[in-house]
């Protein structure tokens, strides 16, 4: 009897805990908007925070750069850039692709450069200039061999230095972003961004 009992008790928690893991499952995921400037740190990996700080310092440091502003003053036209790509250099996947736009984007905005498009935006364009010889009348037509050629090319790189004893761990990041001159190699301008450093600390196992 005592046994019968045990096992009905047994049964109905099983079942308490299987109804429970449903309705958890069916009332979905909670989300909650913040604001985009809100600083978040789940997982101590590269994040939008990062992104931000990282890219402010460098761009700044691009603007106020002496060399910039005697490139401009000796050739009296702004310099024409082409982003290049940013390697991730990093233990971790970082999508690098976001700091180099981010900083096309604000660079330009500024008004001190132009930039000429590269990568995938470069090929279509000139895939479309190649069309219009056959499909466009000779009035429209995009003339080809008139692009405007690059002064310099941004690009740059992440690297992560990491550093653990027992549970804790720490993780730096040194983003690079240079200017380089594609006619002579020389550089106009280069910096380095290292104020991205984390503390993680992972807790124990608890029974």
């Amino acid at each position: 009897m005592m046994k019968n009992r045990v096992l009905c008790a047994l049964r109905a928690a099983f079942c308490i805990a299987g109804m429970a893991a449903l309705v958890a499952c069916a009332s979905g995921p909670k989300v909650t908007r913040v604001d985009a400037g809100t600083q978040t740190d789940l997982s101590g990996y590269w994040n939008n925070t990062d992104v931000r700080i990282v890219c402010d310092s460098l761009i700044t440091a691009c603007l106020n750069s002496p060399r910039v502003s005697q490139e401009i003053s000796r050739t009296g036209k702004l310099p024409v850039i082409l982003v290049g790509g940013f390697r991730n250099d990093s233990d971790e996947h970082i999508d690098t692709s976001i700091i180099s736009s981010t900083m096309e984007v604000a660079i330009f905005n500024s008004g001190k450069a132009d930039f000429v498009a590269g990568g995938s935006t470069r090929n279509e364009l000139r895939a479309e200039r190649q069309d219009q010889q056959s499909n466009a009348s000779e009035a429209t037509a995009k003339a080809l061999a008139n692009e405007t050629g690059a002064d310099f090319l941004l690009t740059g790189s992440v690297k992560t230095i990491v550093d653990r004893a027992g549970k804790t761990s720490t993780r730096t990041y040194y983003v690079t972003a240079e200017l380089s001159g594609i006619e002579t190699n020389t550089r106009l301008w280069m910096d380095q961004n290292a104020e991205i450093k984390k503390i993680i600390k992972t807790p124990g196992v608890k029974f």
